[in-house]
């Protein structure tokens, strides 16, 4: 590859600055008029001297600004423009206060906030779609072995009879079904169930079971919350995350909306069945309901101001920035006829002079009309239509926010700003993420020649990552690498920005899986600049987990704190975004080494005595360890990842001193 271009530094046209003015002046005045002796300040001559430097101090500043007032106007003949800021975005659970008989209904706007504090505003967020709580009910029982062969248990389940989940010796494949009366996407239910007989053979904390939810074509995968059933072991209840895609549809001769609980291959370790659980009452009901929540507030009727008739208007929002990250603002202009809508459009490259176009500077928040312009033989080409003078114009929706400060903490956004009847309370599952501040003209500076060198190309690897971090700004680091299948193949590794449940750098290793909207957003930016016959993989990294463990030696008043500084010091340093030597992030390839860990440990906690350590290798998903070893050596397209690190802290009494 070619070195990397840079912006070429702005010259300092004249670097004297007020006091260098004012020296330079006295020694004039000594060579011209050696009779002026008082040079004091308070000389009326040197007020005068001291007056005229001020001055040409600001005449200075401003000449030096002329180039970057040249290199923005370069940078915007060029078509360079600042990436407008994106709004964090997580899904939330409205928790109903009791099962209700009718539908909830949870209007597009319903604004829930973090809880905040002292020094902290709380972070505002507002769902992005109509939700509705749909209540449900168990109407059929269906049990369904592998096979295929279904069984409808209704009747039994009616008399009370114990009916076993699956065959009399499980299989994976086997499967309970839950018939509702209708499909209750987006929805959570509570699935009750009284077992007499305990299936034998599983480990409750871990069952070998998924459930899943039809959704027209196919069963989807349900996320699952509390299960106090043990695996259909005892009588309990089962939280079950119903999925926006659920559909009512035909399974065994009955129209209802489909869950089920299918027995899966047992994990390497995980025991199975060896009998079958038995049911003898069921009931499902719901408890709540999903919804996806944007840092975004919505405005509507928004004025911008007064048309005087010629081309090229420009009006300013009062409340910048403007979100383009979802639907683009709508900007109206009266009329005889009424509102007539505005379309936004990137350029008047294209726009003739009756189409109605406006151009938006989200960042700004600059409302452009299109301009007039003068041809070679002197006529003048409108780049759009003009609002008529008089006119009143608008923005009769947009959205702004946005910004890092949305993305909080699994569990941050915990108090439900809108009044909604039957809600009890709110919670995000899941840190909110893809907050992204506007880009700033210095960052512009640095990216205009790549985007000078590429031309909408992927070519070199820095090709690769620079278009990657432009089609999702949110994700935290890009790595391009060639792929294993050997020439003309490319891997783009994808790490994911993250937010750590508990305020520090203890990251669970889901928050490290980019979301199948990221990697297809980059895959199909990519996959229009590739070259021909280059074939492309995105996926994340390959994690190398690690746990350390340490005995080390403190003062008996010491210890507790000790320990929390060399753990805090462990998950800060082997940490693939804010770890390695510089603190950017751990550095792909890079091995594990004793020494390292030693330093890093010393230094935290200052006068504690690092006796052992032994380093081991850990799978991430399972937990399992490798022997101890002093060096644990990194793929050049994996990182590491903390697993688990395990500090004890001896309590030794200080050596007394003479």
């Amino acid at each position: 590859m070619g070195r990397r271009l840079m912006a070429l530094p702005s010259p300092n046209l004249d670097d004297r600055r007020f006091q260098q003015l004012v020296d330079e002046a006295k020694r004039y005045v000594q060579q011209r008029a050696p009779e002026w002796t008082d040079h004091n300040v308070s000389d009326p001559g040197v007020t005068l001297i001291e007056t005229f430097a001020y001055l040409v101090d600001q005449l200075l500043y401003r000449l030096n600004r002329v180039p970057d007032k040249n290199y923005t106007a370069f940078l915007d003949l060029l078509g360079i423009r600042l990436f407008p800021p994106a709004a964090a975005v997580a899904d939330v659970d409205f928790w109903l206060s009791a099962p209700q008989p009718d539908t909830v209904t949870l209007t597009p706007g319903t604004e829930v906030t973090t809880a905040g504090g002292e020094a902290d505003e709380a972070v505002v967020f507002a769902t992005t779609d109509e939700l509705r709580i749909v209540p449900s009910e168990l109407t059929r029982l269906v049990t369904a072995s592998r096979t295929g062969e279904q069984t409808d248990r209704t009747g039994e389940l009616a008399e009370g009879r114990d009916i076993p989940a699956f065959q009399t010796a499980p299989q994976p494949g086997d499967a309970l079904l839950f018939g509702l009366p209708t499909a209750v996407p987006r929805c959570v239910v509570a699935v009750r169930l009284d077992s007499r007989v305990e299936g034998i053979g599983v480990d409750p904390r871990q069952p070998p079971l998924v459930w899943e939810a039809w959704d027209g074509g196919g069963w989807q995968v349900c996320e699952t919350g509390e299960d106090s059933t043990g695996g259909l072991n005892r009588p309990g209840e089962v939280i079950v995350y119903v999925p926006a895609g659920h559909t009512a549809s035909v399974i065994g001769g009955t129209r209802a909306g489909w869950l089920r609980c299918r027995v899966t291959e047992a994990e390497p370790g995980q025991p199975f069945y060896s009998e079958s659980p038995t049911v003898r009452e069921a009931a499902v009901f719901t408890v709540g309901g999903t919804m996806t929540v944007e840092h975004a507030e919505s405005g509507t009727d928004v004025p911008l101001g007064t048309s005087e008739g010629v081309a090229g208007q420009t009006f300013r929002l009062g409340r910048p920035p403007v979100l383009l990250d979802r639907e683009p603002p709508v900007v109206e202009v009266s009329s005889a006829e009424g509102w007539q809508r505005w379309d936004v459009v990137e350029h008047f490259g294209r726009s003739g002079p009756a189409d109605r176009h406006v151009q938006v500077d989200s960042t700004t928040g600059e409302f452009t009309f299109p301009p007039a312009l003068r041809e070679p033989d002197g006529t003048l080409r409108q780049c759009g239509a003009v609002p008529p003078k008089g006119a009143q114009i608008r923005v009769a929706r947009y959205r702004t926010g946005g910004g890092p400060a949305g993305n909080v903490a699994r569990g941050a956004i915990s108090v439900l700003r809108s009044s909604v009847p039957y809600v009890a309370r709110v919670v995000n599952r899941e840190a909110a993420l893809g907050g992204v501040a506007g880009e700033t003209i210095a960052n512009a500076r640095l990216r205009a020649p790549d985007a000078l060198r590429m031309q909408e190309r992927a070519v070199t690897a820095e090709d690769y990552e620079v278009i990657a971090r432009q089609a999702a700004p949110s994700v935290r680091r890009v790595r391009c690498l060639p792929a294993a299948e050997g020439a003309g193949a490319v891997r783009v590794l994808v790490v994911p920005d993250a937010v750590a449940d508990e305020g520090d750098d203890r990251l669970r290793f889901e928050q490290m899986i980019p979301s199948d909207q990221v990697l297809r957003a980059i895959t199909t930016s990519l996959d229009e600049r590739r070259l021909i016959g280059t074939r492309l993989v995105v996926e994340p990294p390959v994690y190398q987990g690690v746990t350390v463990v340490a005995r080390l030696a403190a003062a008996p008043a010491d210890t507790d704190r000790v320990r929390d500084a060399a753990l805090a010091a462990l998950f800060h340093h082997l940490n693939p975004l804010v770890g390695g030597p510089d603190g950017t992030g751990w550095p792909f390839g890079r091995p594990v080494q004793y020494g390292d860990v030693f330093g890093v440990l010393q230094r935290a906690t200052g006068n504690a005595l690092v006796e052992e350590i032994l380093l081991f290798s850990a799978d991430p998903i399972t937990g399992r360890r490798g022997a101890p070893t002093d060096r644990i050596d990194v793929a050049a397209g994996a990182l590491v990842f903390s697993y688990q690190h395990q500090v004890v802290v001896t309590a030794v009494e200080p050596e007394a001193r003479g």
